[in-house]
């Protein structure tokens, strides 16, 4: 990520100097596959800051918020920063770039990879809670929000089978009452004309479809944007494939992804 001109090619050249066989990935313009678990954190391709390891899903959700140069632009939930990274990328270290979360364990994760990106334009911040003076500062001013929220993480079981286990119709709940609470103060940020970006690694229609349906039913200026175009403008090859009606829907045994899903809107 850190050098904009080593891409692609250079890339998969790079990698197979070091034993390891990539091949393109199917739908993100941006993504290399490789099989197995090569120890890519010890190649100078890695530490450099020339790649990053991400899921495609986690790809496609940083291409559907379509962050440019110069814009102001808002990483809801940041984590550790790995959606951060793409958006900053995107924006070719231009403009600003919010990179927010309630957990400063998370936040110090991003550190040792923002500084191998090179980016200077993302400014991670630690907020109390959705509601925090930092969000009210910035209400109506932003260009784009992603909003990767807190989920049942119900995606990723191809990855973390014992998921399974941990999750009750309770906690369920529980979830669904904060992600329509992060949803709603995260609307309040953008400038009209502006673009948010909902998502979540579950398959739940609970944590997905149904509060997108919920907050476009309250939330009159705000226009439901279709996705499959959205992606198809941003380079991703075969957008309808990914689609169910107006979201994105990803299936690990579909495409070979962890679950997503992603709603978008834009700002009357």
């Amino acid at each position: 990520m850190g050098d904009a001109a080593f891409v692609g090619d250079d890339v998969q050249r790079a990698l197979l100097e070091a034993g390891i066989e990539s091949t393109l990935t199917p739908y993100s313009p941006w993504g290399l596959r490789i099989q197995g678990k090569p120890a890519l954190n010890k190649l100078a391709l890695f530490l450099d800051g020339h790649v990053e390891v991400q899921d495609e899903g986690s790809q496609l959700l940083a291409l559907l918020t379509d962050a440019k140069r110069g814009e102001m632009v808002v990483d809801f939930c940041a984590g550790a920063g790995g959606k951060t990274l793409a958006l900053g990328a995107a924006m070719r270290n231009t403009g600003r770039l919010y990179a927010f979360d309630t957990s400063g364990h998370r936040l110090d994760s991003m550190k040792p990879r923002l500084a191998r990106s090179g980016l200077s334009n993302v400014h991670p911040a630690q907020i109390a809670h959705e509601r925090d003076d930092r969000i009210k500062r910035l209400a109506g001013k932003i260009d784009r929000v992603l909003v990767d929220s807190p989920c049942s993480g119900l995606g990723t079981l191809r990855r973390n089978p014992d998921l399974k286990w941990r999750q009750t119709p309770k906690a369920i709940e529980e979830l669904v009452a904060k992600q329509t609470a992060i949803l709603q103060s995260a609307a309040r940020l953008l400038k009209p004309g502006g673009r948010l970006v909902y998502a979540t690694c579950s398959v739940l229609r609970e944590e997905n479809e149904a509060i997108a349906e919920f907050f476009t039913q309250g939330n009159k200026d705000f226009n439901v944007l279709e996705v499959a175009p959205l992606l198809t403008h941003a380079g991703v090859e075969n957008a309808a494939k990914l689609c169910s009606g107006p979201y994105l829907r990803l299936w690990p045994y579909l495409h070979q992804t962890d679950g997503f899903f992603a709603a978008a809107w834009q700002k009357s």
